[in-house]
Formats: C-alpha cells, structure tokens, sequence
C-alpha cells in the first residue's frame, strides 16, 4: 500500500518486513503478509504472517545456536548483551516513533536527548532494562548457586544452568518495553528463543531484530516471529525441542477478546514436559479472579531463574 504525499505528489514506499530466523531475514514460507497501522488507523507497513513451517525452522535454527551460546563464559555473554544496548541507544530516536505510532504516544517535543515524551521515556526504559539484565550475566550463578553442606569428603555444588530453547509470546500491549522484559532474562543465563511478536505492534520487534543481526549476537539466539498469535503459538508451545515457554502475550490487547486459549496452550506444552511461565504468575483468564497484567513483567533475577535448571555435581576432596 502506498501514501501520496499532498504537496509533492510523491508516492511514499512503504516496507514490507521479514521475519527474522537463525541471523537471516526470510520471507514467510506461505508468502502471507498483512498491514500493520498505528494506533490511529494510519498504514506504516506489511508485516510477513509466520506459518508453522516458519516456526519449526525458528526452533531448529536456536536449537543450533543454543549450546555453543550456552558455553561462552557468562562475562562473554554479558558484554554481547551490553553491546546490543548500545545499539539500541543508538537507534533510539527511530524505537520512539515507532513506539509512539504503536502504542498511540505523542511525542511532546525536543528534549536533552532528543525526541522527549512518553514514548521516549518508555524505550529509554527499554534500554536500561537490557543494560539491567547484562549486568546479571556473571552474577546469577553467584546468587542461585550454592556450596552444599554434605556429610563426606565431598564437595557438593548446585549451579543454575539454561533450559535450551525458550519459545517466548510477546506482551501484546506493550511494543518495546514488554518484549525486552521478556527476551532480555530468557537469554541472559545461556538459552535460545523463539519470539512471537505483538501481532498489531510488530514494528518495535523488527527493528530490534535488526539491532541484533548487527550485533555481536550470534545467529539464532534470538528468532523473532510476526504474525498471529493464535495460529503460530500452539505449534511453538507443542513443539518436541521446546523446553519453556512464556505466555506473557496470551492476554490480549485492554478492551478485546482473547484470541488464545491459555488452557490449550498449557496443555500442549504439558505433552512434552514444558515448562510455562504465564502472565504475571496468574492463572488463565477463564479462572482468574482480576485482569490479567498488559504490560511488561517486572525485572528480577527469579524471571532469569524461571528458564533455568539447576545441576548439582560431587566432587571429592583432595587430601
């Protein structure tokens, strides 16, 4: 779709995105694509629609990735990690009005540091929540890990090692922020994911796809997935080589109806032994006593220990 621009008569090209898989941007295998709009009705671009071929290529490029991932040193991983925020500070002001459209933010002016306002303030957030979660790379082990008293000449140690492949529903309200808040803990400890973005806020999560493409992370770390929650998710949550998945992104958008069934998802995901993680720790909509949390999970070293196992090893002492 195209835009005439009223005083030059110019036609505006529009983009129409691709889905991101193993370091590489493919078309959707179905070749489906559809429009994503701003909050106010406006066409900012086609998105690719994933299939569930897509979404199995997804899996198996981060179950490439996941090991050799997992066996850099976690100082490795958190300078990886702080590099990607960098990049994303300096794509800041494009994350803004993509942001803003998205969530319907006005932009309220020039500030200090450029576009100001509360999309600013929102992928400013962004930001410091990827530099947060960095940060905690070499320290989980400290603070989850333990010495274990044994009765023997044994050294006895319990250490939080990664799950493996982590298939991640985005939040569905929050663009920017949601999706690093969900993203950010699943890898910081050594996993792979497989992220299925907001379905009408996809912009902010292809962007940030390419942040990572030219980044020091490697390919198939993260895969990022546009399209339909409800057609994609149950293939990802029922997937064989899934070991976790994260339903923040099953609560719909404030004011519609679910398109996921928490329950179905859940129950395919207990076919081969997944973990879940749902929105917030609540229970699906159908039994939940209060509305379910919109927007981003808050940060927190037990979000980065919900997609990790601990493995105790003996070791005896020297004399």
């Amino acid at each position: 779709m195209t835009d005439v621009d009223g005083g030059t008569g110019r036609v505006d090209v529009r983009k129409t995105y691709k889905l991101s898989i193993g370091g590489a941007f493919p078309r959707s295998e179905s070749g489906r694509s559809y429009e994503v709009r701003a909050a106010d009705g406006r066409f900012l671009a086609n998105a690719a629609a994933a299939s569930r071929k897509d979404a199995r290529d997804a899996v198996a490029a981060a179950l490439k990735a996941q090991p050799s991932w997992a066996a850099a040193t976690a100082y490795s991983r958190g300078q990886v990690l702080y590099r990607v925020a960098e990049m994303l500070e300096g794509r800041r002001e494009q994350f803004v009005t993509e942001v803003a459209d998205a969530e319907g933010l006005h932009v309220a002016g020039l500030g200090a540091r450029g576009l100001d306002g509360a999309a600013a303030s929102l992928v400013d957030a962004a930001i410091d929540r990827w530099v947060w979660y960095a940060g905690w790379s070499d320290k989980i082990a400290q603070v989850a890990g333990n010495a274990n008293p044994v009765a023997g000449p044994y050294f006895n140690l319990s250490v939080p090692e990664p799950t493996g492949v982590v298939a991640v529903l985005a939040p569905q309200a929050s663009s920017l922020l949601g999706l690093v808040s969900v993203v950010a803990p699943v890898i910081v400890s050594g996993n792979a994911c497989v992220v299925l973005a907001s379905q009408e806020r996809p912009l902010p999560a292809i962007t940030l796809s390419e942040v990572l493409a030219t980044s020091d992370l490697p390919g198939g770390v993260v895969n990022i997935l546009t399209g339909s929650t409800a057609e994609v998710s149950p293939w990802l949550a029922s997937h064989e080589a899934v070991r976790a998945v994260d339903l923040a992104g099953a609560a719909p958008l404030p004011g519609q109806e679910a398109s996921v069934d928490w329950g179905e998802l859940e129950r395919a995901a207990a076919s081969t032994l997944t973990r879940v993680v749902r929105p917030a720790g609540r229970a699906p909509s159908s039994e939940a006593a209060e509305e379910p949390d919109w927007t981003a999970p808050p940060p927190g070293p037990a979000r980065i220990l919900q997609f990790t196992e601990t493995k105790t090893v003996w070791h005896p002492k020297g004399r």
